[in-house]
C-alpha cells in the first residue's frame, strides 16, 4: 500500500498547484493537508489573481517526495478571501509518480568535464535535471554549435556520471561559455543519481524558503 505521506504534500511544505484552464503554476505554501481537504496559500505578488479562483476550478498538485515528486488531481471546494486567500482543495483521483518529473530542474553545482576538439573544458553545473544541464566551462578555441553531439562527466558526490546527448545552445561570456546540454538515452543508474541530486537540491531549496 502507498503510504500516507506520498498520496499528498506535507504541511509547512512547498507545493506547485497548476490551474488546469489557465495553464498557470503557482507556488504555493501547503497550509492543511488531510485525509479530507488540502489547504494552501498560493505565494507571489498580486492578490486579485489569487481570488479570482472559484470553486469547482480543477488543478494538479506537484510536491517532491523522497526522490521524486508526486502528482495529484484535484478541484478547488472553496477559497477564503483576505490579503493572503487560502484555496481549499479535494483530491479528484489518486496521487502518482509525476509524468513532469524529467523536467524539473534545480539549482545544481556538480563538476563537469566535456571532452571538446584536442582537450578537455572544464567548469560546473549551474542547473541540472535528469533531462540536461546548463554549465558553465572555461572555453577556448571555438564553442560548439547547437546540434553539437556531446559528451560530459559530471561528478555527483562520490559517483562519476557519464552522459551523452547534444549541445542546444550556447552562450559566450568572455573566456567562459554557458552550455545548455540535452541528454540522450541515460541509463537508468545514472538517471537515478541524477534524480537523487535535483530532489535533494529540491529539499534544500525549500526548507531554506521556509526558515
Amino acid at each position: 500500500m502507498t503510504e500516507p505521506e506520498h498520496d499528498r504534500p506535507e504541511e509547512s511544505t512547498q507545493a506547485d498547484v497548476t490551474l488546469v484552464a489557465r495553464g498557470l503554476t503557482a507556488t504555493a505554501q501547503v497550509e492543511v493537508s488531510n485525509e479530507h481537504t488540502i489547504v494552501v496559500r498560493p505565494l507571489g505578488e498580486g492578490t486579485e489573481w489569487k481570488r479570482a479562483i472559484k470553486p469547482g476550478d480543477p488543478v494538479a498538485l506537484y510536491w517532491v517526495s523522497g526522490y521524486e515528486e508526486r502528482s495529484l488531481p484535484a478541484k478547488i471546494t472553496s477559497v477564503e478571501a483576505g490579503q493572503e486567500p487560502l484555496w481549499h482543495l479535494v483530491p479528484t483521483g489518486p496521487a502518482e509518480r509525476s509524468q513532469r518529473r524529467r523536467t524539473v530542474r534545480a539549482r545544481v553545482e556538480v563538476p563537469v568535464v566535456m571532452p571538446w576538439l584536442d582537450g578537455l573544458l572544464v567548469g560546473s553545473t549551474v542547473d541540472l535535471s535528469e533531462a540536461g544541464l546548463r554549465a558553465l566551462v572555461d572555453g577556448w578555441g571555438l564553442p560548439p554549435e547547437p546540434g553539437t553531439r556531446a559528451h560530459m562527466s559530471l561528478t555527483i558526490g562520490d559517483a562519476t556520471v557519464d552522459v551523452r546527448g547534444a549541445i542546444v545552445r550556447q552562450q559566450v561570456h568572455g573566456a567562459r561559455w554557458l552550455l545548455s546540454m540535452q541528454f540522450h538515452d541515460v541509463e537508468e543508474r545514472d538517471a537515478d543519481v541524477l534524480r537523487r541530486r535535483v530532489f535533494q537540491a529540491l529539499r534544500e531549496e525549500r526548507a531554506a524558503a521556509l526558515d
